[in-house]
């Protein structure tokens, strides 16, 4: 499949070992009767606390697990990625019924300098299960959980135009979109918006909503994922709450949830010493330099890096514990981030029906709900099922929840670093997915 870009605009395994296993970069811990291991003899074992919220979980050392073997072997070029390795490094952290079950991290966090150019291994950053990483396009379920929060609150209706709401959201065939059709990716609209040599953040962010409708396409027609709509319902959030999104997610989301490695522009948050130790690199050839605690995304840079398509900078542990709230029906660890409503809408399909129009995923279902994707096989491996929601990040990252196994799972890697078209994400996405069905 060629490795084209949505944003260029802007083998088997048993199941209890599976989830049991546990590992940090090249050491492994797990505990087999929280996983119950049907092969463990071992009675004093106890079963792991629900973690806390921004706790990193152990990382003693142990035993070699599946899920790290599995990691590593795309550290190397495959038959799937023949010319380069899959990613630099990665980072998988599972949390069955609220506790962690299983966590790998191999390979390293930066191996690249800008040219790029391979850094000696002294020079490495390895990766760790506490990396940080830009999500990329999971920073849309982020702004769809706070565009909800406003459902909730009676400040949004999401039947009505968004045209009514921002004026400037004009153009011909555009008052067919409701805030719900930017939600489901049935706005007929691009995937990215033209901001590039405009003259100030004001013009970009007019630019964003004057954004004509795809050719030929008509609101409610069919699934054409788009950042351009959530780059609209962003600007909506921050209208409807008086703060900057970034504000809007400090308030409505990480500090509700106690996530303090969750955010945007991360060099505002993070020391230096931090970012040296945990950031996550992406680019290394781009007209940038390195990119590393900047974001990725093109457009989401021009806006100021804080955008509702991408920029957001978490930890696999921060991202599970959104997985584990929506799961748990809205609330996690006694605080309720949004109504059990609301969550029913996200994660049921709404575009059943429809077709999907994806030219990098032909045949991919058009299953989605209220900001989450549902029933991916690309996505999800065999995980898939209209029980399983998530999202996916250009970066190489990818977020998995399966109501019926109850399990959230997340795949964090650097496939960008040092060049994002070196390799297609979603071979290490379906693999992982079979892993833990």
């Amino acid at each position: 499949m060629p490795y084209t870009r949505r944003s260029l605009l802007g083998a088997g395994l048993a199941v209890a070992a599976a989830t049991a296993a546990g590992c940090a970069r090249e050491g492994y811990s797990w505990n087999p009767r929280a996983a119950g291991d049907p092969l463990s003899t071992s009675e004093s074992a106890e079963p792991s606390a629900p973690p806390q919220a921004s706790a990193v979980p152990s990382q003693s050392a142990g035993a070699d697990t599946p899920l790290a073997r599995l990691l590593r072997k795309y550290l190397a070029p495959t038959p799937e990625n023949p010319s380069h390795p899959m990613y630099a490094g990665a980072v998988v952290l599972a949390m069955v019924n609220g506790t962690v079950t299983a966590q790998a991290a191999v390979g390293d966090a930066l191996r690249f300098k800008a040219g790029p150019v391979e850094l000696p291994e002294a020079q490495r950053v390895p990766m760790k299960i506490s990396s940080i990483f830009d999500i990329a396009s999971i920073t849309k379920v982020y702004t769809a959980i706070l565009a909800l929060q406003q459902v909730d609150k009676g400040r949004l209706d999401l039947a009505a135009p968004v045209a009514g709401y921002l004026p400037g959201f004009d153009g011909p065939g555009k008052s067919g979109i409701t805030v719900a059709r930017l939600l489901t990716h049935t706005a007929a609209l691009p995937v990215g918006a033209k901001v590039s040599g405009l003259p100030s953040l004001e013009a970009k962010r007019q630019a964003v909503l004057a954004t004509p409708l795809m050719a030929g396409a008509t609101p409610g027609d069919g699934f054409r994922y788009s950042s351009v709509g959530l780059m609209v319902l962003a600007q909506l959030v921050e209208q409807l709450t008086g703060q900057s999104l970034d504000q809007a997610l400090r308030t409505g989301i990480t500090s509700p949830l106690g996530l303090k490695d969750t955010g945007f522009l991360p060099k505002t948050w993070m020391s230096a010493s931090a970012i040296a130790e945990r950031m996550v690199a992406t680019d290394a050839r781009s007209s940038r330099g390195l990119l590393r605690g900047v974001v990725h995304d093109d457009v989401a840079n021009s806006l100021g890096g804080v955008a509702g398509h991408a920029g957001i900078f978490t930890t696999a542990f921060d991202l599970a514990v959104v997985g584990q709230m929506l799961l748990n029906n809205g609330v996690y660890q006694g605080k309720r981030v949004l109504s059990e409503a609301s969550v029913h809408k996200m994660v049921t399909n709404a575009n059943q029906g429809l077709p999907a129009y994806d030219p990098e995923r032909p045949g991919r279902p058009s299953d989605h709900g209220l900001g989450l994707t549902i029933n991916q096989p690309w996505l999800m491996g065999r995980l898939a099922s209209a029980e399983a929601f998530g999202h996916s990040g250009f970066t190489g990252t990818s977020l998995v929840v399966c109501r019926r196994r109850k399990l959230v799972l997340v795949l964090l890697t650097n496939r960008a670093h040092p060049n994002w078209s070196w390799a297609d994400p979603d071979p290490v996405r379906v693999a992982v997915g079979n892993l833990f069905a």
